[in-house]
């Protein structure tokens, strides 16, 4: 497992997931864990290496 880190969509704060690279493409929800609004996670690895990561707010 990695820790990645980056900005809350949201809150703007610094919040941290930890991510597998043993899944090479993931797409999953997961709650900020600041703020508690979701987000919407797509993760694309590589030979292990982080490719895509993206962190989008889902419209409510």
């Amino acid at each position: 497992m990695n820790e990645h880190f980056f900005q809350c969509p949201y809150c703007w704060e610094e919040v941290s997931v930890l991510l597998d690279p043993s899944v090479q493409q993931q797409t999953y929800i997961e709650d900020c864990e600041t703020c508690c609004n979701p987000i919407e996670f797509h993760i694309e690895f590589e030979s292990n290496e982080l490719q895509v990561f993206e962190a989008r707010p889902i419209e409510q």
